[in-house]
């Protein structure tokens, strides 16, 4: 990844919102670098950084095992930003105190300003911040001043002027602290300096250039799934280095209706060189009679690796597999000691050993959004760029129970008009996710004068920015009317629709 003019580096420290602190930078067109708190001083110099910001994090720096900074990334001379844990930290590293457990603050609460403040220049003596900790700073580091307090007389920020340290208690990043952007903004430009140039237009020619370093005369071999991700990582590694790139696309016979077709065509208008693998047979026979989530996942992983193994060999001279990793797949696996897994990506974690192939991620330091937005720039067709999140083992997990052919057609079937209907209506591009589940359970029905004893179909629709939680999607009654009818007249084996108005948390988007 080439290094950029402005950097600021974000040390993870295991916080739920370091994803979001660097989404707030890049939101001002600053660019970020999370990297895990195990990053040496040396590593982080590498980065040129403008400034550095520590995360929170669910320990106690006063744990014996508690996670901990290199302490001579304090002495770069960046403008540091403790934020929760990370202020604890930057105190007690600084040679402060901290006190464990006697006063617990979770949730809003108001700070009061208790003295000039380059950090909090130009905000309200008093604003409302989202906290969540049970330590508290007891003691300031020489140097350090507070700079304001909780009503309870609690330390909320710290600084020290003379060396641009600086430390919030609460989380700047979150909707619910008032002026935090603001005052990650005055970090950011006011204190670090930064510009606000980066740009993704600006950033691809980087990339390339860094590509065709990277590679050499190597070859390159891509898996591609149809999604947004390996597509757009595909079209920018083909800018670079040409015919050498090979990609192979497996059919596993989970796509939705024509999708096979169409990302066959999508990527023969892109100019990619593209092998098809066609295993939707094998895939088949080896899921039939499997009906548990975990062990349908299980078989379409390993045939999937299989498949793709198999054809990779067919392929002279390849030493570098690209993937289609991205920032959120990286920080949800934690696949560094010490981070916390929210959920596991196939794409993280390495390549099984046989394949001894170097691996490719030039996307790896980027947001979905982002991702899109570079699609569009390098000339990804819009139907790939705009394309809903599909799951790696595809209808597998949205046809609950025995998967057959015949059952997958029914799903498929529903599934378009559920998708045709939202479109009609101009709602598909503002969804994050909509998709059809195929029920295991047959109920009684009527059609003409008629018995029936078919399956149901589950709507699931939802709004969500990064998938980590979603509310479900209001749809309007008379469009779920029009999908209701369409799939129990044209989809036989159908005679029930029902609409899923569960959110995540409690529930996951996906049914398995």
């Amino acid at each position: 990844m080439p290094v950029h003019n402005e950097n600021i580096i974000i040390i993870n420290c295991g916080s739920q919102f370091t994803q979001l602190i660097a989404r707030r930078l890049r939101e001002m067109k600053v660019h970020s670098v999370i990297v895990n708190w195990d990053i040496s001083c040396v590593e982080v110099k590498k980065y040129s950084p403008a400034g550095i910001i520590i995360s929170g994090g669910p320990d106690s720096v006063n744990d014996e095992d508690a996670i901990t900074i290199d302490p001579e990334i304090l002495n770069t001379g960046c403008p540091v930003l403790g934020i929760c844990y990370g202020m604890q930290l930057l105190a007690k590293l600084s040679g402060g105190r901290v006190n464990s457990g006697h006063v617990h603050e979770y949730g809003i609460t108001k700070i009061l300003r208790t003295g000039d403040s380059e950090l909090l220049k130009d905000i309200p003596e008093s604003i409302n911040v989202l906290m969540s900790h049970g330590d508290s700073v007891s003691e300031l580091p020489g140097g350090f001043c507070a700079t304001s307090r909780t009503a309870g007389g609690l330390t909320a920020s710290i600084e020290d002027g003379g060396r641009k340290f600086y430390g919030l208690q609460f989380h700047p990043e979150v909707i619910h602290t008032e002026h935090g952007q603001e005052i990650l903004r005055r970090f950011a430009f006011g204190i670090c300096g930064c510009s606000g140039d980066w740009d993704l237009a600006g950033w691809v020619e980087g990339i390339i250039e860094d590509i065709r370093r990277t590679v050499g005369n190597g070859r390159v071999v891509c898996g591609l799934s149809g999604g947004v991700d390996s597509s757009v990582a595909a079209a920018l590694v083909n800018r670079a280095i040409g015919d050498r790139l090979t990609c192979v696309f497996v059919n596993h016979g989970l796509m939705r209706l024509n999708e096979p077709e169409q990302v066959m065509r999508s990527y023969q208008d892109m100019g990619l060189n593209v092998i098809y693998a066609d295993a939707s047979e094998k895939f088949l026979r080896e899921l039939e009679g499997v009906t548990d989530p975990e062990q349908k996942r299980k078989i379409i992983g390993r045939l999937f690796i299989e498949v793709f193994d198999e054809e990779a060999k067919k392929i002279d001279g390849a030493e570098w597999l690209l993937q289609g990793t991205i920032y959120p797949d990286v920080i949800e696996s934690g696949n560094k000691k010490g981070a916390a897994v929210i959920k596991s990506h196939h794409n993280v974690g390495g390549l099984p050993e046989h394949m001894k192939m170097k691996l490719l991620e030039p996307l790896r330091d980027l947001f979905k959004d982002e991702v899109r937005r570079l699609g569009g720039i390098i000339g990804v067709p819009e139907a790939i760029v705009s394309r809903q999140p599909f799951p790696g083992p595809g209808l597998a997990v949205r046809c609950l129970g025995a998967i057959t052919k015949g059952r997958l057609d029914v799903l498929r079937q529903a599934d378009a008009i559920f998708t045709e209907e939202l479109k009609r209506a101009g709602l598909y591009a503002g969804i994050w996710q909509s998709f059809c589940v195929l029920l295991p359970v047959r109920t009684v029905g009527v059609m003409g004068d008629s018995r029936t004893y078919s399956e149901a179909v589950v709507l699931r629709a939802v709004h969500s920015q990064d998938a980590m939680t979603a509310e479900w999607a209001r749809i309007d009654y008379g469009v779920l009317d029009a999908v209701s009818k369409r799939i129990c007249n044209e989809v036989r084996g159908v005679n029930r629709v029902v609409l899923d108005v569960t959110s995540k948390p409690p529930a996951t988007i996906e049914w398995e």
